[in-house]
């Protein structure tokens, strides 16, 4: 490709989507390197059309993987670069891996003859045009049973990630965008018990406008890579999957173990003897121990304390969401108090103040009507603390892979692809993602999320369709993959596989 520098306008998207990073801006210019395979991911982003074709780079092959078609020089790769120019053969640049390679990644589970893989699809390569057959189609035994595996890697336009971030800091209000620079890759969606969920990617933000920016931001947090995202009127974010979030620059490290209404049930005994009320803040449920059923139970009297949130139930009151105390909008908690019914309230009575994970706690003295008067935490009271921090498990971030399987990675497994999806759901042919166990969801298609922790990292990357691609394995029975009209001619042996790698010198050979 080559740059019209009187067209050129130095906004620099080229130098954003350029998937093997070669273009730069030098004098607010766009400037292309060597290394260029033409899969014109500039072009499509550039607003000025200053990008034009330029003559083809001596010695370049034509990647036939996907429909992107790389002219790859000798010794590159390709956009994904999962393929390499050789002496002007196409070679991959991952090594095929064997389900031994990653099972040490792998949680287990039960162990049918068809639960694991007899090889993964790292490393696999993919067969596009996809009615051809899968590139490894590889039949053994196990535990007596007749099993092949079938393996690809598959370029999916539906496809991206959930993250969850381990939580109760503020990030942003639900449906608020998530931004990768200022491209928009996501959103806020529902929260769940103690987290905060982003949904990046999916197939209409990959085909919209920045949809090269968000594969690459899916393919980086599936690689468990970090990655720098902000919510729009709301916080920046540092993730990285099996790390602490950072939110606004601070490392977030406990996640709450319960919400203010459950804490009152979980720590009821420590509480007991730790202040006259304990008051747990939290955005969804804030607790008063003494109105709460658990107080009640143990026969504590009634503090007299109300706050200013809404009353749900006794002792539960509905938080509001801020950057406060328990990720609300309190800052001073004393502020929370609405008021203190003097014929249940005595004088000198303690309150402490604590959040769910424990990260804050402050104890004060009711000197009557709204005067109160913070005191050093007692021992007891340290002690209730801690216990809530001691439970509270460790922050971090964690993400599923979610993916369609359509019908141009299920053709290259069988000329029928509606039996592929009937065996899935029937279980009588298992999908992995990489040697993962993948849940498939309910209904029509092959639609499957994968932890990508157990996914070896750098399995996932992305094309410049755009779209990301997984390794995907399908396992089963000889006679069930026959019975769905799987290719018969294509399937060989694992020990002629492994006799064939040998030969060559290593898988990436095969």
């Amino acid at each position: 490709m080559k740059v019209d520098i009187e067209k050129c306008r130095g906004c620099g998207f080229c130098v954003e989507v350029c998937p093997l990073e070669v273009v730069s801006l030098r004098d607010k210019l766009a400037e292309i390197a060597g290394g260029c395979v033409a899969c014109q991911a500039c072009v499509k982003v550039c607003p000025a059309g200053a990008i034009t074709d330029d003559q083809e780079p001596a010695g370049a092959i034509t990647c036939d993987a996907c429909p992107v078609g790389c002219l790859i020089p000798p010794g590159k790769t390709g956009a994904c670069r999962r393929f390499l120019n050789r002496n002007g053969e196409k070679v991959r640049t991952v090594a095929l891996h064997t389900y031994e390679d990653i099972a040490s990644l792998i949680k287990p589970l039960w162990s049918e003859s068809i639960q694991h893989p007899l090889i993964t699809g790292i490393g696999a390569g993919t067969t596009y045009p996809d009615y051809r057959p899968a590139p490894f189609i590889v039949r053994g035994e196990v535990d007596g049973v007749d099993v092949v595996t079938a393996v690809t890697e598959a370029p999916l336009s539906y496809s991206g990630v959930k993250v969850k971030i381990d939580t109760d800091e503020m990030i942003g209000e639900e449906g608020a965008d998530v931004v990768y620079g200022h491209h928009k890759v996501g959103h806020v969606t529902t929260e769940e018990y103690g987290s905060k969920i982003l949904s990046i990617g999916g197939a209409n933000l990959l085909t919209g406008k920045d949809g090269f920016v968000v594969a690459r931001v899916v393919a980086d947090i599936a690689n468990q890579q970090e990655v720098l995202l902000k919510v729009r009127e709301g916080a920046d974010l540092k993730l990285r999957v099996g790390h602490p979030p950072e939110i606004d620059g601070k490392v977030v490290k406990k996640m709450r173990v319960g919400c203010g209404s459950a804490s009152m049930g979980l720590f009821a005994p420590h509480f007991r003897d730790a202040a006259d009320e304990i008051v747990v803040i939290d955005s969804h449920v804030t607790g008063v121990f003494t109105e709460h059923t658990a107080g009640r139970y143990l026969g504590i009297p009634f503090s007299g304390v109300h706050l200013k949130f809404k009353k749900s139930t006794p002792g539960r009151y509905f938080g509001d969401h801020g950057r406060g105390w328990g990720g609300t909008t309190i800052e001073d908690p004393v502020s929370l108090i609405k008021a203190v019914d003097p014929e249940h309230g005595r004088k000198g009575m303690t309150i402490l103040f604590t959040e769910t994970t424990g990260q804050k706690a402050k104890l004060v003295r009711w000197k009557g009507e709204q005067t109160f008067e913070e005191i050093p935490l007692t021992e007891k009271a340290k002690k209730a603390v801690g216990q809530i921090r001691e439970t509270s498990q460790s922050s971090r971030v964690s993400a599923v892979y979610v993916g369609g399987c359509g019908g141009s990675a299920r053709v290259s497994i069988t000329l029928f692809p509606v039996r592929l999806t009937e065996a899935i759901h029937q279980r009588a042919a298992k999908l992995t993602i990489g040697g993962a166990p993948a849940f498939i969801f309910p209904g029509g298609g092959i639609t499957f999320m994968a932890d990508v922790e157990e996914v070896k990292a750098g399995a996932f990357t992305w094309v410049p369709t755009p779209a990301t691609v997984a390794p995907l394995e399908f396992t089963m029975t000889l006679e069930t993959y026959l019975k769905i009209g799987g290719y018969a001619e294509a399937i060989i042996d694992r020990e002629a596989l492994e006799t064939l790698l040998r030969r060559r010198g290593g898988r990436d050979e095969a």
